[in-house]
């Protein structure tokens, strides 16, 4: 005979369970097996059963309840296995041997493990403890307080339990296994931070750094906009040492089992982020060696651009002379390429045309590049494809930048607080090998630093999602022989006028790109059965990827709709926005993103122009409109096509995307019913 809380309350009798009846009695069980061997007072089994006011009659309920469970067990021969319900005074208790309460077991073995002295018998028991559970604790009980704090109290011992077993298999060196472990609990708990990290941690000692980022960024927005804090120190620790990128501590046995090229997903709000796959190297402080002070970059990234990895002494103890170990890679920052990623070519083109630096010191530039170095500027409207363009070109010439590669996510159009320079410049110099004690504390002071110490470094620099050229400007290598790239919504002139910056505009891919993206993402087949559909999908989505994207989300979601059928929804205007999501990447909430940076006349005025025009607009038809002076509405339409919510397609010519205007029309009769109109 056995009793269950870790999942639907039961008791089984070898492969039969009996039937406990209704939900009130069941949890009567659960109460008397959360304390097993304990009187249990009628009193406190009443305040479990009835979250409100108890009926007058509800100790006769209880009484009840415990004369069938009694009925029930005796039935089964409970004596035989040394159960017995019995009455005391007031109170209730049922006495039996613990071992068969599957937590009490569960307990038993957690107690027993011990991951870091005994890492192989603590995975053992471990595992046993984990197979105990068939779902969430106490399911089948009422919805009270009392039953809630239990569950939950259960809960945090089976994510320490899952915490205690990646770390046998971190003692061990298998972080794939750990990181297994850890990444369905850590889907399911974003904001355990403590979980977060081991999870970060066992990501970068297996090569897959930009997933750790990503993990501690998600993790980040997370607490800000669901708690309002910043990440704990826990959290923070781990981050910084994924950034110094010191030395991994992967053991033989961990080189003894390749990790899988995929083992699992990551989440789908970092569609575009991923891990290098080149292995482990081992930690230093695992073999009894002093922590470096310029600590090296975890990947053997050297061997898959050509050049040999480091080699620790240790690895070669039988070597005939010694060698010179090649310099450690350096950081490698790069979200991985994105999914689908396709066409493009004559974007890419212009990118390495004006990107690429010199080859030498003092060498000469590629046409077009100036001496101080490239910075390329790529603008164009939210869901283009602006960030997914400079990760996938940044991958295409990785050789071009034996020094590393730096990212960041400056956050300019994400709807939270910006980047601040000097958190991005501390970032940077972590990731460059600087010891977070030797950081200085004021941002010209870091800035100085950052561009000394890349000064001589080939490096490409990516400053994604851009909002202002004064946000940009302390983040600029300047070195010769450094290359950056900048994304934006925003034209960003000052960053042209003052610092020489080359603009790329990213416009919507044309309907035959845009089928193909299909294509890749649906795959050939599906979308070969209606190739008409498919354009129009093309052009209801106005070429956006994003867009592309979120309507494949939808497609892949429904495989037994016919891409016409889709078409046909996104006809109606009305449903268009919501339909074109996906959770938090839909096309409204980029959009709804660059929105909010406006001021409110600006807004007020895209409004206007969503209510009032077709798609085409000039100066005066929208002073007329709005029933404002033609100079300031010159302004504000310039202001718009700054951050590419409409286009200037000949002077005083001014067009609005039809996604564009349906999400101004949406945000008009917000604000009309806001205000009461």
């Amino acid at each position: 005979m056995h009793f269950c809380l870790l999942g639907t309350v039961a008791v089984t009798t070898g492969t039969e369970e009996l039937a406990l009846g209704p939900v009130k009695r069941r949890s009567v069980l659960a109460m008397l097996l959360l304390r097993p061997n304990s009187a249990v007072p009628v009193e406190q089994l009443i305040s479990c059963l009835w979250e409100e006011e108890p009926p007058a009659h509800a100790r006769t309920v209880i009484q009840g309840h415990v004369s069938r469970l009694r009925a029930t067990l005796a039935e089964a021969g409970a004596d035989a296995h040394g159960v017995e319900l019995t009455t005391h005074g007031s109170a209730y208790q049922l006495r039996l041997p613990e071992r068969l309460v599957d937590a009490q077991r569960f307990s038993e073995l957690l107690y027993r493990a011990r991951p870091e002295a005994a890492p192989e018998e603590a995975v053992e028991l471990l595992r046993h403890a984990l197979d105990l559970w068939r779902g969430p604790a106490l399911t089948g009980t009422v919805a009270s307080p009392p039953f809630a704090a239990a569950a939950h109290a259960l809960e945090e011992r089976r994510l320490a339990a899952v915490e205690a077993l990646a770390r046998a298999h971190g003692v061990l060196g298998q972080y794939e296994k750990a990181a297994d472990v850890l990444h369905p609990v850590a889907v399911a708990n974003p904001l355990r931070e403590g979980l977060i990290a081991a999870l970060m941690l066992a990501l970068y000692r297996i090569g897959r750094q930009s997933d750790a980022i990503a993990w501690y960024h998600r993790t980040r927005q997370l607490l800000a906009d669901d708690l309002g804090v910043d990440p704990g120190e826990r959290l923070r620790a781990a981050y910084e040492e994924i950034l110094r990128a010191a030395p991994t501590a992967a053991a033989p046995r961990a080189a003894a089992e390749p990790a899988a090229a995929n083992a699992y997903p990551e989440f789908t709000e970092f569609p575009d982020r991923g891990r290098p796959g080149a292995p482990a190297q081992a930690h230093p402080q695992a073999q009894g060696q002093a922590h470096p002070q310029a600590p090296a970059h975890p990947q053997a990234h050297g061997e898959a651009q050509g050049r040999p990895a480091a080699v620790p002494p240790q690895a070669a103890p039988h070597q005939a002379a010694p060698q010179t170990a090649a310099p450690a890679p350096g950081p490698q920052l790069l979200p991985r390429p994105p999914a689908g990623f396709l066409g493009r070519d004559r974007e890419l083109a212009v990118l390495t045309r004006l990107t690429l630096p010199a080859a030498e010191p003092g060498g000469p530039a590629p046409a077009g590049l100036p001496p101080e170095g490239g910075i390329t500027l790529v603008t164009g409207p939210a869901g283009v494809g602006k960030t997914g363009l400079a990760v996938h070109w940044g991958h295409a010439h990785a050789d071009a930048f034996p020094d590393g590669r730096l990212f960041v996510d400056l956050r300019g159009f994400s709807g939270g607080e910006e980047a601040a320079p000097a958190e991005v410049l501390r970032e940077f110099l972590l990731a460059l090998g600087t010891p977070a004690d030797r950081i200085p504390p004021s941002p010209e002071a870091a800035g100085a630093l950052y561009r000394s110490l890349v000064a001589d470094r080939r490096l490409l620099v990516v400053l994604d999602n851009a909002r202002s050229s004064a946000q940009v400007r302390p983040l600029l290598p300047g070195g010769p022989r450094c290359a950056t790239l900048v994304t934006s919504r925003s034209r960003l002139d000052g960053l042209i006028a003052t610092d020489a910056a080359r603009p790329v505009r990213l416009h919507a891919l044309g309907p035959e790109d845009g089928v193909a993206l299909l294509g890749a993402l649906l795959g050939p087949d599906r979308v070969a059965e209606d190739p008409e559909a498919a354009h129009e999908l093309v052009a209801l989505c106005d070429g956006l990827p994003l867009a592309l994207r979120a309507a494949s989300a939808q497609l892949l979601a429904r495989p037994r709709w016919r891409l016409a059928r889709l078409a046909t929804a996104l006809r109606d205007e009305r449903r268009r926005l919501t339909l074109l999501s996906a959770e938090d990447a839909g096309v409204a909430a980029a959009l709804r993103n660059s929105v909010t940076r406006l001021s409110a006349d600006d807004a007020r005025l895209l409004r206007t122009l969503g209510t009032g025009f077709a798609r085409e607009v000039n100066t005066a038809e929208a002073a007329a409109l709005a029933g404002a002076d033609p100079e300031l509405i010159q302004d504000g339409l310039e202001r718009l096509a700054e951050v590419h919510l409409l286009d200037e397609e000949a002077t005083n010519r001014y067009v609005m995307s039809d996604l564009v205007k349906l999400f101004a029309q949406d945000s008009g009769d917000g604000k009309d019913r806001q205000e009461g109109r």
